[in-house]
């Protein structure tokens, strides 16, 4: 008996393993909030393949559009127009009256008119939004509401990702517990069938409500990972995209226009739906994919909530219901074992071959049952695990896929996966480096990337830009490989360099920097061939940072690549981005482990993407010891213009044009850059130093000179207030032009004049 067990358990170890640990994986992830993203999408795309619902005819909606914007001649539109429309409102005898807009303020005329109204309308509901971090933020209810409670909360519950799945029914406001507005008016609809909720015993936060039990929303239910589910949030099951709820506007309200009995005995909300108002939110129904994302109106996202609560409890419509924690566990480690049992199962006892349509078929069926299974428990209610299985089945097999490839042939793994001789000789001396995946190692990583290249090359025809590329990769690749350094990638014109992998160096900190003075050097060379070609001129950015990273095999067992991941590698990209043409900068880690070898010409505190304290980076003016390699350097003089010219300008945010187009003037001129005045001198409109800006000159003699982009760094270089120098990145021929011939006028009658110099680097 115990023989033909320890049988079973061998014949099947490959399940036993990978499925339990498989499992242990995607459960850690998915605590870690990882996986949550995914399963927010496959939430969403359930909503938009589940087939369209009826109209929910219990609610209206009164509309603020554009026509109706235009014809109030003003917004806020005033409280005159507005006790008007609550008046047409009320005399169709709604059961609940809600007025999604903001009035703690009377608009005048008509302010006591409006006060009238709001006294005489018992089921009238106004909203304030709650924000007890910060009270600038929150918005005050009106003040006869407030007097008479009838104040519905605001507040919306978004994702990460800016959606809103969840939704308040109530919530804290000091000591008081108020509604949302939501609750208040499907409670005031209630009241008239004499329906109220109901506490249970089992827990005081659950309660029956007609047909239907609410339960306040876990931290990590569904698909949600440690989420901030405070006061009483549920998920929200929505009847459908935007425009799916009878709307009138305002004027056809103020004008008759509707049928005389639409409202009566029914919820009435008043809103926002003018595009230019930006009232609106993303739903499960915005589209993120081929189509752009469509956002739904805040009142209409009101009327959902509402439909919600009164279809759960008139008519039992599903209220969405998640499994506990430990029944979700086992569904994924049931997926895991089908996945595993399946390829386990289907495997050949000579290897593994390349492609298996039995294998690859028998997956893809696992794979829509589990889909069709978990859209069909959708439909009745309940948000099961979809992508962590599905991650399980996937991962269970690619698994058992690699082992079962484990004994295919070495040498073209290695030939077929590393492109250097020092990764070729390091795998040959230790073996158990073919395995995927990596060891936390200490390394310096430098990068490197061309100023203004993007522009540069759209300039270009593609074999152009090719030429230019192998010129400067050509050179560049000499100078890393004579101080051994490891070239892991190339960007197009960005180079990815590491020193200390996969053999670490007592020096491979000093040999980076000196490495990247030695290239900077090496650009005189590489402009002087570009010089001869009739091309234009190259500046290059250096980036060096220290630190540990994962290093090892990344990829699969088709491909692998020989890598470093970690956020190391990403603050060495943020440093060089803040680098202009010529320029060295190494961050606070590789300065100390330098030391006094170093040539520094200055640093600056920064504030990184991603990085939570600001960081000190260091400029290299050279290094000395050995290497003894210093930067070439000049004055660079910014001359005074006689004549300013106009420019508009925009902050760039990474990759992203900032869509305010701001104003301002050349005041002061240099070969490289420039001192620029802006008209607009409001703190967020002065950009960072180090930030990058997109400016255009405003010739009226040349107006084509307007569609000119000119791409520029602000420099950290003092400047009087109102005005920040620039240092160019990218020049249209035409605008480069114009700007050295405006220079050489400037300097020639520059000698009355004290022009401001600036040390640069060449």
């Amino acid at each position: 008996m115990w023989q033909n067990f320890k049988q079973l358990l061998w014949q099947w170890r490959g399940v036993w393993i990978t499925a339990p640990s498989v499992t242990a994986t995607v459960i850690a992830l998915r605590l870690c909030g990882w996986l949550q993203p995914w399963e927010q999408t496959t939430l969403d795309q359930y909503f938009r393949w589940r087939p369209p619902e009826p109209t929910d005819d219990r609610i209206v909606i009164v509309g603020i559009d554009e026509a109706d914007l235009k014809k109030a001649k003003q917004w806020p539109i005033s409280d005159s127009q507005l006790a008007q429309l609550l008046n047409q409102i009320k005399a169709q005898q709604p059961r609940a009256i809600g007025l999604d807009l903001y009035r703690d303020l009377p608009v005048e005329p008509g302010h006591a008119e409006f006060v009238e109204v709001l006294q005489n309308t018992p089921n009238l509901i106004g909203i304030e939004l709650i924000n007890e971090e910060d009270s600038s933020a929150a918005v005050a209810p009106p003040p006869v509401l407030e007097e008479l409670g009838q104040i519905g909360i605001n507040n919306v519950p978004e994702d990460g990702d800016g959606k809103l799945r969840r939704g308040y029914l109530y919530k804290l406001k000091g000591d008081q517990i108020l509604p949302s507005l939501s609750m208040f008016l499907a409670d005031l609809y209630l009241q008239k069938q004499d329906i109220f909720p109901e506490p249970t015993e089992i827990d005081p936060q659950v309660f029956r409500w007609g047909k239907a039990i609410f339960r306040p929303l876990k931290s990590n239910e569904g698909g949600y990972a440690n989420v901030d589910n405070g006061d009483y949030q549920i998920l929200l099951n929505y009847r459908g995209p935007a425009g799916s709820f009878t709307t009138v506007s305002m004027r056809e309200v103020l004008e008759e226009k509707i049928p005389a009995e639409l409202m009566r005995d029914r919820i009435v909300l008043i809103g926002a739906t003018a595009s230019s108002l930006n009232d609106f939110l993303y739903t499960p129904y915005s589209s993120t994919h081929i189509t752009t994302p469509e956002r739904t109106a805040g009142v209409e996202v009101h009327a959902n909530i509402i439909s919600h609560i009164l279809s759960a409890v008139l008519e039992d419509r599903p209220i969405i219901k998640t499994w506990p924690e430990a029944a979700e566990w086992l569904w994924i480690l049931l997926w895991s074992g089908i996945g595993a049992t399946l390829t386990w199962q289907l495997r050949y006892s000579g290897g593994v071959k390349s492609f298996s349509w039995r294998k690859s078929s028998s997956l893809l069926i696992a794979g829509v049952v589990l889909l069709g299974s978990t859209y069909v428990a959708f439909l009745s209610g309940w948000w099961l695990p979809v992508f962590p299985p599905l991650m399980a089945l996937v991962g269970s097999t690619a698994a058992i896929t690699t082992y079962l490839a484990h004994n295919a042939s070495e040498v073209r793994k290695i030939f077929g996966r590393y492109l250097t001789d020092q990764v070729v000789a390091s795998l040959l001396e230790s073996p158990q480096g073919l395995e995927l995946g990596g060891q936390n190692q200490k390394i310096t990583i430098l990068t490197s990337d061309l100023r203004g290249f993007t522009a540069l090359s759209e300039r270009l025809s593609p074999n152009e830009v090719v030429k230019i590329l192998n010129l400067y990769l050509g050179y560049m690749t000499d100078v890393i490989t004579s101080y051994q350094g490891t070239i892991d990638e190339f960007m197009g014109d960005g180079i990815l360099v590491l020193f200390g992998a996969p053999n670490p160096r007592v020096n491979d900190s000093s040999r980076a920097i000196a490495c990247a003075v030695a290239m900077q050097l090496a650009m005189v060379e590489v402009n002087q061939k570009m010089q001869e070609r009739g091309l234009p001129q190259l500046e290059m950015g250096i980036g060096i940072n220290t630190g540990e990273v994962v290093v090892g095999n990344i990829g699969s067992e088709k491909r692998t690549k020989y890598s470093v991941i970690g956020s190391q590698v990403n603050l060495t990209f943020r440093i060089e981005s803040y680098t202009t043409g010529g320029q060295i900068l190494i961050s606070e880690s590789t300065y100390q482990e330098v030391g006094q070898s170093l040539q520094i010409d200055g640093h600056k505190q920064v504030k990184p993407k991603g990085v939570k304290e600001p960081i000190t980076i260091y400029e290299v003016g050279g290094i000395g010891a050995e290497y003894n390699l210093f930067l070439l350097k000049q004055e660079e003089l910014f001359l005074p213009l006689p004549e300013a010219i106009p420019i508009q300008y925009a902050i760039l945010d990474g990759k992203h044009i900032s869509d305010s187009l701001l104003q301002g003037s050349l005041v002061q001129l240099s070969l490289k850059g420039a001192q620029m005045h802006s008209h607009n001198l409001e703190e967020e409109h002065t950009p960072e130093p180090l930030s990058n800006i997109k400016l255009n000159l405003l010739t009226p003699t040349n107006p084509i000179e307007a569609n000119l982009d000119i791409y520029a760094k602000v420099l950290a270089k003092p400047a009087e207030p109102g005005s920040f120098y620039l240092r160019f990145t990218a020049q249209p021929p035409e605008v480069k032009a114009k700007l050295e011939s405006i220079y050489k006028r400037a300097k020639t009658s520059s000698n009355s004049v004290q022009p401001t110099t600036l040390t640069v680097e060449n």
